[in-house]
């Protein structure tokens, strides 16, 4: 089914996500849903034989089965858990050595950036930030010691569209890595491995997990020596999720692809509800005809999710105020839950990251990113008009927008 004149989306996602890893038939009980193993330790037959298990850190059956669904959803060959999105990030990046130099998005999520220009930079692994958005800026910033190129696309927060395949092909010419954090999307909506990465990144905490009650991360990736290597960083550096954790994202993947249509059918609601409001500067969703990447969104992308960010006309008062009048959406960090979220990213998820880099790009004190969530789509947009109402009250506002708010209609 193609939405929205996205991708059509390929038969079978559903059926994977259910079954893949999860053969009744692996367990002496024939349980239908996976147990969760919380073992630390596991008998051995006699020294160093055993049945695949030694130490939970090395190995967990409740990580086994979730590593394997998330494989499958990606197309790929192989899936590594994390114990959070930046545990992944950690992970992928100590594939490099000090010495070493790579690229990433300008607009990229503050913990990446903060772990990149803070402790990345701190064992001398050098990062250059580009607009991606022109794969030219890709290709003037690569340097000898190129290593690994980092995308988010969308980016965060300002949902910048990125040609994955232009820049996996780039960057293959000089022997680099290109990863993909694909948190927004999930694997429904974008599969970049299909479209030339070699490392997709989740921080699976958000969409994929959908429950605001889970901290977890994943690596997919179809090179054996990528698997090889991360599995070996998976257990040194001791970075791995809670078996009940895993059941619990485990569980949340039976009903991702359900979860992704109604976030996306409600996001793109309240983008075009927020598009024709006075009070709204600029909209940013890549389902909108409005968005500069809007084209390549539908040639790369099934569909987008229910994360979309727009401008308020005024400051940082007038976006504060917004905020805490809404009742529906929680004024919170983190995205992809069944809740609708709202947040500030200049002072909340994109704080470390310098001011003047942070302007540079666009990450002002008006912005606000929202994660549209599964309520009733009539009481999100109900909810978004009261905080919008709310401004006029603010240094004069209605006199200088000169805009009766009763008049605009939460059907728009």
């Amino acid at each position: 089914m193609s939405v929205e004149g996205f991708l059509q989306q390929e038969p079978g996602f559903a059926t994977k996500a259910i079954h893949v890893g999860q053969e009744p038939e692996q367990w002496n009980s024939y349980a239908v849903v996976p147990p969760i193993t919380l073992a630390s330790t596991f008998k051995q037959i006699a020294p160093n034989k055993h049945k695949g298990y030694d130490y939970g850190r090395s190995c967990n059956p409740s990580r086994n089965v979730l590593e394997s669904c998330l494989a499958s959803l990606d197309d790929a060959k192989y899936g590594l858990c994390f114990a959070s999105g930046l545990g992944a990030t950690t992970a992928v990046v100590h594939l490099l050595n000090a010495g070493d130099h790579m690229i990433s998005v300008d607009d990229v999520y503050g913990g990446t950036y903060r772990y990149f220009s803070k402790v990345a930079a701190r064992m001398n692994v050098e990062t250059s930030y580009i607009d991606a958005t022109d794969p030219s800026n890709l290709e003037a910033a690569i340097k000898p010691n190129t290593k690994l190129v980092w995308v988010e696309s969308p980016t965060n927060p300002l949902l910048k569209v990125i040609d994955i395949k232009a820049i996996a092909e780039i960057v293959h010419k000089k022997d680099i890595l290109l990863a993909v954090d694909n948190t927004f999307l999930t694997s429904y909506f974008q599969r970049p491995l299909t479209l030339g990465a070699d490392i997709v990144v989740y921080s699976l905490t958000k969409y994929m997990n959908g429950h605001s009650d889970v901290i977890m991360g994943a690596v997919t990736t179809n090179s054996e020596d990528i698997h090889t290597r991360l599995r070996f960083l998976q257990n040194a550096l001791g970075i791995v999720p809670a078996p009940f954790d895993c059941y619990m994202v485990n569980r949340s993947l039976k009903t991702l692809h359900v979860r992704m249509r109604e976030h996306m059918k409600n996001g793109l609601e309240v983008a075009r509800f927020l598009e024709k409001h006075p009070l709204v500067q600029k909209v940013i969703h890549p389902g909108l005809a409005s968005h500069p990447q809007h084209e390549l969104a539908k040639r790369q992308c099934y569909g987008h999710s229910g994360i979309l960010s727009f401008y308020l006309k005024g400051g940082l008062d007038e976006a504060s105020k917004f905020l805490q009048e809404l009742k529906v959406f929680t004024l919170a960090e983190s995205l992809g839950g069944f809740e609708s979220l709202a947040e500030i990213p200049s002072v909340m998820t994109h704080a470390s990251i310098p001011l003047e880099e942070r302007e540079k790009i666009g990450v002002t004190d008006n912005l606000i990113r929202l994660s549209v969530g599964l309520e009733s789509s009539e009481d999100i947009l109900a909810d978004l008009e009261h905080g919008l109402n709310a401004i006029v009250s603010i240094q004069g506002v209605r006199g200088s927008f000169g805009h009766t708010l009763g008049a605009c209609s939460s059907g728009s």
